[in-house]
């Protein structure tokens, strides 16, 4: 068993004591759930508004790809960074600097003129909300210094983000279809205000020294932006194109270049002895191939119901309600199975109905009811959300306490990675193919096929999920 090293006594006890907050521990939730409902909210409040954006501003299938793609690709790539900026600043601060930054690209994503210039919008967005994703959670550790309550607060945090999903295609169709699709961005801000005000009741938070892997966090961006541009680009141009190979061999050479800065780096994001533990491993590729199929899934069928079913913006959210409304009720389900049963039995059953759903969703044909197409799309959703909370439970009882941040960043940036790619892929397998059908079947099959086995590689780990020790 391998025990990674934990912060110095030093590290642990710079800065100031954590206060009481002014406003009492329920105006710390509040402020923190806000922010972390508007970043999980702007994932999926967009894909019902591609078709839209697509005739107001242009941009073909890469370029609605692009809008989806800038907001998930910084947002992955920033999130462990992000993690030791909120250490080093200060939580309150390091999510005060994300929630304003947030709002002033979400008034530049509802203003922008052209495909470009809300593709940078979307890229700066991410980054945002990279900042105030790890930022949100520690604010509620500062708020709830006893640890009954605090894992009550977790748990509120967690289904406040949940819900977020679940809105997102239904309110991105109720506003693009009652006030245009620029109010899915603009919308962002009373929201964020109202967590700013929130936030002036919040003391300030302790700082502990954080050291930022430069080189790896370079070279992860640089990766992960170029093997998505030469996947959506070779997708839209063909991937003969000598730009698209350069870029994907840009790609290797980053990944290889990171690989090597974190196994040779002092001061590493991704410590390699986290990567020992079999359960740490599988759970990032489960946490990866989830948000594929969930996030590839809406993508996809946005625009299969809009383009190819004629449904208008408003129908097509409402299509998604049958998926989504569950997803609250089954994550809160799936951690009282996962308290009773070990996390190994929700997450294996969680990923056999979600591939379950993709390839029934290889039936769907030109004449498939439109409500045949919703309830076939429940069982993916349902997946997802029997999963997540045993797949979180399970990486970090897999994991020592002092590196549970560490551990919950990395899977929150292989599942955003995942979404990322899959987005990345499906379009150009849309734009690739004969029809949009074919294009549409290879892609849930694909998803499927990648949901089989990390279901198997679950079931094979010990009944707690814990077999190969702890990281």
């Amino acid at each position: 068993m391998t025990t990674l090293p934990g912060p110095s006594r030093a590290a642990r006890t710079t800065g100031p004591a954590p206060q009481t907050p002014r406003g009492g521990s329920r105006t710390v939730l509040g402020a923190a759930l806000l922010g972390f409902f508007l970043i999980s909210l702007d994932a999926l409040i967009v894909t019902v508004a591609l078709p839209d954006i697509g005739r107001s501003l242009g941009g073909g299938m890469s370029g609605l790809q692009w809008v989806v793609d800038g907001y998930t690709l910084t947002f992955a790539a920033l999130m462990l960074s992000a993690g030791a900026l909120a250490d080093r600043v200060g939580a309150r601060r390091a999510y005060g600097g994300g929630l304003v930054l947030f709002g002033l690209a979400s008034a530049a994503c509802g203003l922008a003129s052209g495909p470009g210039v809300l593709v940078a919008a979307r890229l700066v967005q991410g980054g945002a909300a990279a900042v105030m994703m790890p930022a949100s959670l520690a604010l509620v550790r500062q708020g709830f210094p006893d640890r009954a309550e605090r894992a009550r607060a977790v748990a509120v945090w967690t289904v406040g983000g949940a819900l977020a999903v679940a809105a997102g295609p239904v309110l991105g169709g109720v506003l693009t279809a009652s006030v245009g699709w620029r109010w899915i961005f603009f919308v962002n801000l009373p929201a964020g205000l109202l967590a700013l005000a929130l936030l002036t009741r919040v003391p300030a938070s302790p700082r502990t020294p954080a050291r930022t892997d430069t080189a790896g966090q370079l070279t992860a961006v640089l990766a992960m932006g170029a093997l998505t541009y030469g996947v959506i680009e070779g997708g839209d141009q063909g991937f003969g194109r000598p730009l698209v190979v350069a870029s994907l061999l840009v790609a290797v050479a980053a990944a290889t270049a990171f690989g090597v800065t974190q196994a040779k780096g002092a001061h590493p994001m991704l410590p390699p002895a986290l990567f020992r533990s079999r359960t740490v491993v599988v759970s990032l590729a489960v946490g990866f191939m989830l948000n594929a199929a969930y996030y590839g899934g809406v993508f996809v069928f946005s625009l299969f119901l809009q383009q190819e079913r004629g449904q208008s913006v408003l129908h097509a959210g409402l299509l998604f309600l049958p998926m989504t409304a569950l997803v609250a009720v089954v994550n809160l389900a799936s951690a009282k199975l996962a308290a009773r049963f070990g996390p190994r039995t929700p997450m294996v059953a969680g990923q056999l109905v979600g591939a379950a759903g993709l390839l029934a969703l290889l039936t769907v044909g030109p004449h498939t009811g439109v409500w045949v197409v919703a309830a076939l799309m429940v069982p993916v959703g349902l997946g997802g959300a029997l999963t997540v909370p045993a797949l979180t439970a399970m990486l970090l009882d897999a994991v020592p306490g002092d590196r549970a941040g560490t551990a919950s960043a990395v899977l929150n940036t292989a599942r955003q990675t995942g979404g990322a790619i899959a987005v990345a892929v499906f379009g150009a397998l849309l734009a690739g193919a004969d029809t949009f059908l074919t294009g549409m079947r290879w892609s849930m099959l694909l998803a499927a096929a990648g949901l089989i086995p990390a279901a198997g590689a679950t079931l094979l780990l010990g009944r707690g999920g814990h077999r190969g020790g702890k990281a």
